[in-house]
This record gives C-alpha cells, structure tokens and sequence, in this order.
C-alpha cells in the first residue's frame, strides 16, 4: 500500500557521512526535518540535521528510540549491521527494506544473487576453507581477492596472481570468508544511479563514465562515450536489479564494459553513489531529492541533464601543503566547490567534489581535472 510523507515530517538516516549530508540539504529544502543516527558527533551529516543521535550501530534499544522519534528511515551507507535495520523496522517505516540492506552489504551474498537472477557477473567462487584458494586459483589465473563484507574505496582487496599469493592476501584478512573474481580486461567503467518508487515507477540518469586511482573514484563525467546501445543495455540491467530487489529508493549500479562492448556487473550500492554526485548541478532533480522523493511515495522528478558534467573528488591528500588555494580554482565561473565538513583531512578521505557543467563531456571532464590542479602548488 503506497503510504505518503509528506513535507514537514521527519526523515531518520542511519549513517553521517557526506552522502546523508547532501540528502539532508535536500531533505530541509523541501521542509523536512532530518536526525541522524551513527556513533560519530559533529558528523557531515549531523551539521545539516536537526538531531544528531550518536550512539552505537549494535545499542538497539537506541536505535529504536531513534526510530520512533521519525517517520521514515532510510540509509546513508550500506553496512549498517542487520540486526541495526530490524530494530528501526519495529518503530519506523525503513525504506529501502532492510533486507537489500543484507544483500549488498555483502559482495558474496550480492554477487550470488545478481548470478542467480540472471545478470551478468564476473565469473567468481567463495573462499571460506582453507583448501578452497588450492582447489580454484588454478583455473583463474589473474585475480582479485575480496572480503566478502564490509568493503569499499577499494579496502579489503587484493589483486593475486599465483595460489602463493592468493594464500598471502588471505592471511592478511585474517582467512575471514572472501571472494575470488576474475580478473576483467575491460575497456571502461560504467555506472548508472536509478531510483524506483513504492509503486514501481523507475526513473534512471544517463550512464557516467568513472576513472579510479587507488581504488577510489578519480573523476566521473556524463554521458559517458559508450554508445546508445551499452547505455540502454546498462539501464535495462539496473531497472531489473532494482526490481528482483524489490527497491524502494535510489540504487547505483557499477559496471565494466569489456572491449567487445559487453557488459558485466561489477558491484551494487543500494544508496546514492559518488558518481552520481554531478547530478546536484547537473540534472534537474540530483540523485538525493529522489532518494527524498522515493521513499517518501512522492512523484519522482525529471532526470534530464541539460548540459554534460563531470565532477572530481577531493581527497586529503590535496591538504598536504596546506589549505587548498580555493580561490584559484573558483576562478574559473563553471566550477562548483562542496565541502562536506570534515575538519580531519587524512590522505584518502573524502573530503569534498568538485562539478562543473559544459558544452561536451570531454570539457566538462577537463575543467574539473584543472580547478583540481589549482588547488596546490
């Protein structure tokens, strides 16, 4: 039964980090009031919302005290333990349900559903025994060694070429279950943000194209120069997933594209994603407002993006030397800044984006990598 929120109810975010923080910038535009839920104080997040609650993901009995004080709860990131969706369930709406929440969480429970379902993967097997690296390493070659939870940013992987080394990565995880994928030559990396209502209605942005360093997303810009083809290949694959999860909000799909333009599913993120943070200055409706809308039963907004964008990353690392030099970069009148309040620049936290709009993708792409470069010696 669809069930309508209405502006000036409360949204509860389990998380605080800047993906919650740009919701609830969207969230307060449209009237709504926003608390935050997360073990952290003066979080991202928690500088835009009107209750920070920080207290641990495992205190239950918090975490339904949060949840009866809000209409609605949704996620800021998906490794919010199980049991932390179950208790906000028992108070509070939970969208999405806390069951997508368990299976993308992790990459072998994801990773066998998305095979299951029929959507393309790399081909992959579970690690969990200690003769399981001997039994299937051989026939792999070049490999990637994951955990199978809790990883992001490129954390807890390691790429492996012989059973040696494959045994090496999983002692340093402590032999705790894994995954092992092949290797994927591929020609580019893609994704698509898509987002579905509670009554089924799907809404997709165009396919961005996404450059990593370091296992940690570098620059996207959109559309990406994949081709009419792969793009609507790459939607109709994310319209399925968020279907078979049976989604109410908004989902990223990251794929490879091989170099026989083939498509296969490289992870799944059942929130707002980084490559979708150029939608905020580019599209009519940005990738948080629909997560707003989605799980509140309002009508999704349009997805059009008038003008190609791009957006890069700012990663501690730029804070070495010193504050960034803001005003160079500013200099140039396209580019937009978003700091997301993190007073701890580390070398690779995310500290803030940079986005800018412009006739090709192609330029787009390069005004960004310069308001980049400006920012240090």
């Amino acid at each position: 039964m669809k069930q309508t929120i209405l502006p000036g109810s409360t949204i509860g975010v389990l998380g605080s980090g800047q993906l919650g923080r740009m919701f609830a910038i969207s969230a307060r535009r449209l009237g709504y009031r926003v608390h935050t839920y997360s073990p952290d104080r003066d979080s991202p997040t928690g500088q835009i919302a009107d209750v920070e609650m920080d207290a641990a993901y495992e205190d239950l009995d918090r975490v339904r005290e949060f949840a009866s004080a809000v209409d609605v709860v949704t996620f800021e990131f998906e490794n919010v333990p199980a049991a932390t969706a179950e208790a906000a369930a028992s108070r509070a709406l939970v969208r999405p349900a806390g069951d997508v929440l368990h299976t993308t969480q992790h990459r072998l429970r994801e990773k066998t559903f998305l095979r299951a379902h029929g959507f393309p993967v790399t081909r992959f097997e579970a690690i969990r025994h200690a003769g399981d690296l001997a039994r299937v390493m051989p026939d792999f070659g070049p490999a990637i060694l994951k955990t199978a939870g809790f990883g992001y940013d490129g954390k807890g992987q390691y790429r492996v070429n012989t059973l040696a080394e494959a045994e090496a990565a999983w002692e340093a995880m402590a032999r705790q279950e894994a995954v092992l994928e092949a290797l994927v030559d591929f020609e580019a990396e893609l994704s698509v943000v898509g987002v579905r209502g509670d009554g089924g209605e799907c809404a997709f942005y165009v396919p961005s194209c996404n450059h990593h360093a370091g296992g940690i997303l570098d620059v996207s810009f959109a559309p990406g120069p994949f081709g009419p083809h792969v793009a609507a290949e790459a939607i109709a694959i994310t319209r399925g997933i968020l279907e078979q999860l049976n989604v109410t909000g908004v989902l990223c799909v990251e794929f490879f594209m091989r170099h026989d333009r083939k498509l296969l599913v490289n992870e799944v993120a059942p929130r707002p994603h980084n490559s979708g943070h150029l939608t905020i200055d580019a599209c009519v409706t940005s990738q948080f407002e629909q997560q707003l809308r989605s799980i509140c039963g309002l009508p999704l907004g349009s997805t059009e993006m008038p003008r190609p964008a791009a957006m890069a990353n700012l990663l501690g690392d730029i804070w070495s030397c010193g504050e960034p030099r803001w005003e160079d970069a500013l200099e140039l009148p396209d580019i937009k800044l978003h700091l997301y309040g993190k007073s701890d620049a580390r070398p690779g936290r995310k500290m803030g984006h940079l986005t800018t709009t412009a006739p090709s993708a192609s330029i787009a792409e390069q005004l960004v990598r310069e308001g980049r470069a400006r920012l240090t010696p």
